[in-house]
């Protein structure tokens, strides 16, 4: 799903690892099959598992101009638009697929989007969605991207309601708690913040955001001790969480003088 929120502070992307020799063996047999959609398929989905978003789009659209009422290609061209951060296409492909098919998971998707922009069509497709009754794992994710919605805009009341009833739905719901948390530190409810953060370590505890935000909550608190260790906690979960990293060395040279 893409029910997936923009935290603070976001970390820096993993190095890819890449399979130059499977891309250049796809890409050459895409050649020679021209017309094989199988094949260009097998190569955009290698394309995108190594991050490389950009020819995996091209590849894309050389599918949808043989194929224009393709529901999944242009899903997969809303989902690669999306990582390279261009939000008009990603809205555009998600709303050509859902007229195709009107998809939960599209739906949500372009929900997702539209919460993160401040967009009230989140809240619309998050009904529809909802009034199909899937299940609680969908009734979690409904709530989650309505509860994004009301976090942007400003309505933290309502947002932290629609992320209580998420987590109700599905207890394992990360991002849920996250965003929660956020907002009570954004208040300095830091006592309030640190329940939240502890809670979801308590029920993932090996999440190393948690861990961060923990910490940070801690170090705003001036618990400077418990902060370290936090902080220490999430960058050995994550090497590459360099914002624990920097508020280590940020505490340790403070503390040194």
């Amino acid at each position: 799903m893409a029910c997936n929120s923009q935290p603070k502070d976001k970390k820096s992307s993993p190095t890819v690892k890449s399979y130059p020799q499977e891309i250049e063996k796809l890409e050459k047999l895409t050649k020679q099959f021209p017309d094989s959609v199988g094949l260009r398929l097998r190569l955009v989905d290698a394309l995108d598992s190594l991050g490389n978003y950009a020819p995996a789009l091209v590849e894309v659209d050389a599918l949808i101009k043989k194929d224009s009422n393709n529901f999944g290609l242009w899903f997969k061209k809303a989902q690669l638009s999306e990582q390279t951060k261009d939000t008009t296409n990603a809205i555009l492909s998600f709303n050509k697929a859902i007229k195709i098919y009107a998809s939960p998971d599209a739906m949500l998707s372009l929900a997702n989007i539209y919460a993160e922009t401040k967009n009230s069509k989140a809240l619309e497709l998050c009904q529809k969605v909802a009034e199909l009754r899937m299940g609680r794992a969908y009734q979690a994710h409904c709530d989650f991207i309505a509860g994004v919605y009301f976090a942007r805009t400003g309505d933290s009341k309502k947002a932290i309601r629609l992320f209580t009833n998420c987590i109700s739905n599905n207890y394992t719901y990360m991002e849920a708690y996250m965003e929660t948390g956020f907002i009570y530190y954004d208040s300095k409810q830091f006592s309030e913040a640190l329940k939240i953060f502890q809670t979801a370590i308590t029920v993932k505890n090996n999440y190393p955001d948690a861990y961060y935000w923990l910490g940070k909550t801690q170090e705003s608190s001036k618990d400077l001790n418990a902060a370290i260790i936090n902080y220490e906690k999430a960058l050995s979960l994550d090497p590459l969480l360099v914002e624990a990293e920097a508020a280590l060395n940020r505490i340790k040279t403070a503390t040194a003088h």
